[in-house]
């Protein structure tokens, strides 16, 4: 049997993990054949504004019951679409959580966008309503690559959205797919070039995968969808790596880029380990609570209607909530940490007491997967390729 993880007994409120939360939108007004996130159809949407900003209000008082000390650093609204939420339900739910636990001065608040739900005077009143820092779902910079992969929106859509975000907001990133079906690393070149044509200072470059439960996981089991083998994949990995540091952008995680100072707070935390409440349908979350002297996962309920209903009766809509136990804990270190650039710091796994197996360390340095100094892990070059296969065999 697994044993809990309590967490040092010498913690106290002030060595506590840095706070964020993360807010999910669970709708869209499409949803895309690849995505295998917990979104529905805005038109089926339940409940009104004002019903769907009480259920969050009452989540995040819920949750402050597990970490009440604050302040709260970064926020995401993620989704889903959530930049079809109203400016009002955005400052409402920023409003509960400052007086619930207070927003840093500095606090990072990101929102996630479509171009076509992101018109200028809407963004216009995200930013006014707190939101500090847009994060486009671009996609691609090609017509037809958009409409394989689903979206409303053209690439000349995209281009205008994203200045209007560049204009507004002090931060502003967006999300690309690469690896698509019939890509040649020679068009992801030139796709790439152009999107840092545009002067971002932050992009997320995602390989497409083919997730279970989607149309595309069906299109592939049909043989209608084929994706790049896997030397093509490697190369246009490759290429996304030098251009973006060629052009200032190099990767801080496997697949974010950012300038310096520019990296998304939130998501770094995360990687780092810190503490993040899930709230709304389906969020995930992690947080170190000094009352029950453990480090608690929650999963909310995944069904809109479900989770509004469960709110209204129980205060929350989580239907998960237990302790990780000390090999989770360290599963969780090993596979976030590595994924970034700046990897693993020794004194903070031995903070936590996570030891690593001297001899499986040694192993991946001789393979070349490894880095090692006296306080920091870093996965090689050759490693973040191979970051699955590296993970798998620190962890045993």
């Amino acid at each position: 049997m697994p044993t809990t993880s309590p967490i040092n007994a010498s913690l106290s409120a002030a060595s506590l993990p840095t706070l964020g939360v993360y807010v999910h939108w669970p709708f869209c007004e499409a949803i895309c054949p690849y995505c295998d996130f917990n979104v529905h159809l805005m038109r089926k949407a339940q409940g009104s504004p004002a019903d769907w900003l009480e259920a969050y209000r009452r989540e995040l008082a819920y949750a402050q019951s597990l970490r009440p000390q604050g302040p709260v650093e970064t926020v995401f609204f993620g989704g889903g679409t959530p930049s079809l939420m109203s400016p009002e339900l955005v400052g409402g739910i920023l409003s509960a959580i400052d007086e619930m636990w207070g927003l840093a001065r500095d606090a990072e608040i990101t929102l996630e966008a479509n171009p076509m739900s992101a018109p200028e005077a809407h963004l216009t009143a995200l930013r006014a309503a707190g939101v500090t820092r847009l994060s486009l779902g671009v996609q691609a910079f090609e017509d037809g690559a958009l409409k394989f992969l689903g979206r409303t929106h053209s690439a000349q859509d995209a281009r205008v959205a994203f200045a209007a975000a560049q204009r507004i907001f002090p931060r502003a990133s967006f999300d690309l797919i690469y690896a698509r079906p019939h890509q040649t690393p020679e068009a992801w070149a030139q796709e790439l070039s152009a999107a840092l044509a545009l002067g971002p200072q932050h992009m997320s470059l995602y390989q497409l995968t083919i997730e279970p439960e989607t149309p595309f996981y069906k299109h592939q089991a049909a043989g209608k969808l084929t994706l790049p083998d896997e030397d093509s994949a490697a190369q246009m990995y490759e290429l996304t790596q030098s251009l973006c540091a060629s052009a200032g952008l190099p990767a801080y995680e496997i697949s974010n880029h950012a300038a310096e100072g520019h990296a998304c707070r939130h998501n770094v935390a995360s990687w780092q380990g810190g503490d993040y409440l899930g709230i709304g349908p389906g969020a995930h979350g992690r947080v170190t609570s000094l009352e029950r002297g453990a480090r608690l996962s929650s999963v909310a309920q995944h069904s809109p209607a479900q989770w509004l209903a469960q709110v209204e009766q129980d205060g929350h809509g989580w239907g998960e909530l237990h302790a990780l136990d000390a090999e989770s804990v360290k599963m969780e270190a090993i596979l976030l940490g590595l994924r970034l650039a700046e990897g693993l710091s020794l004194e903070a796994l031995s903070a936590r007491g996570i030891a690593l197996a001297e001899t499986r360390l040694r192993d991946l340095r001789a393979d070349g997967l490894l880095t090692q100094d006296p306080t920091r892990l870093q996965a090689s070059a050759s490693g973040r390729v191979l970051l699955d296969y590296l993970t798998g065999r620190l962890l045993g």
